[in-house]
């Protein structure tokens, strides 16, 4: 009997190592997308924007782009790129309390008017990762997501009361429904913006915040199946429109 299972082992402990090993295809490609490097404004089907809440001060908020790049990016900058930029915004308001401001993404309309554009993410999103610069006021900064089911999620990215460049991930709760079930459904978890909230009792009278390297991590592949390609067909071209 023990020399049947040593002889079972031998066997098994051959195929181990003698047989050639075969690579298996993999059904959850790991990629790291970049929404946007705010190197310039050009290119993307959105424009940034900022709105706030009722006591903003005159004149603000205000925001646009200006010249920087955290210290732990610039090795990954070749002579070739162009100079390195980021967003920032600049706000104030008239009284502490429970002021907030939040910058999101928009286009422009036929009519010439800002509408908000919410940014689609590929794939099963694990996680986003972005620089904040923060000006060291006890303020929280979250990010908003669009599920498939079409709630929007508010999440917090951290508080902002340090000083510099900041590198901040956010982990995307596997909860989250991020492609509908249904057919005619949404295919796509969407960024709805960031979100800055003023602590009650600090000050408020002059702050600043930047972005720069926002991107994602998503398993590119988990939400494609075979026959994906026959999800969005339409039945009135088919024949001919017949």
């Amino acid at each position: 009997m023990k020399r049947g299972v040593l002889v079972c082992m031998s066997l098994v402990l051959f195929m181990l190592f003698c047989l050639p090993v075969v690579a298996q295809p993999s059904t959850k490609s790991v990629e790291t997308i970049v929404i946007d490097d705010f190197d310039t404004a050009d290119g993307k089907d959105w424009t940034w924007t900022v709105h706030s809440s009722r006591f903003i001060a005159d004149g603000f908020p205000k925001s646009g782009y200006v010249p920087g790049i955290p210290n732990s990016l610039r090795p990954l900058r070749t002579a070739d790129d162009p100079e390195a930029m980021v967003f920032g915004v600049n706000v104030a308001f008239d009284r502490k309390g429970d002021n907030w401001f939040e910058i999101y993404p928009a286009t422009t309309g036929d009519d010439g008017e800002l509408t908000s554009y919410e940014i689609p993410l590929q794939g099963l999103v694990t996680q986003l990762d972005f620089w904040a610069w923060g000006a060291n006021y006890l303020y929280a900064l979250e990010v908003m997501l669009r599920d498939a089911d079409g709630r929007v999620h508010t999440m917090k990215a951290g508080t902002l009361n340090y000083n510099g460049w900041k590198n901040l991930v956010v982990n995307i709760p596997k909860h989250m429904v991020q492609q509908s079930r249904l057919r005619s459904g949404p295919k796509n978890l969407t960024f709805v913006g960031f979100r800055v909230r003023t602590d009650p009792a600090e000050y408020v009278d002059d702050f600043a915040i930047y972005f720069d390297q926002f991107k994602y991590t998503t398993h590119t592949l988990d939400n494609i199946y075979d026959g994906f390609d026959l999800r969005d067909i339409d039945f009135d071209a088919v024949n001919g429109g017949e």
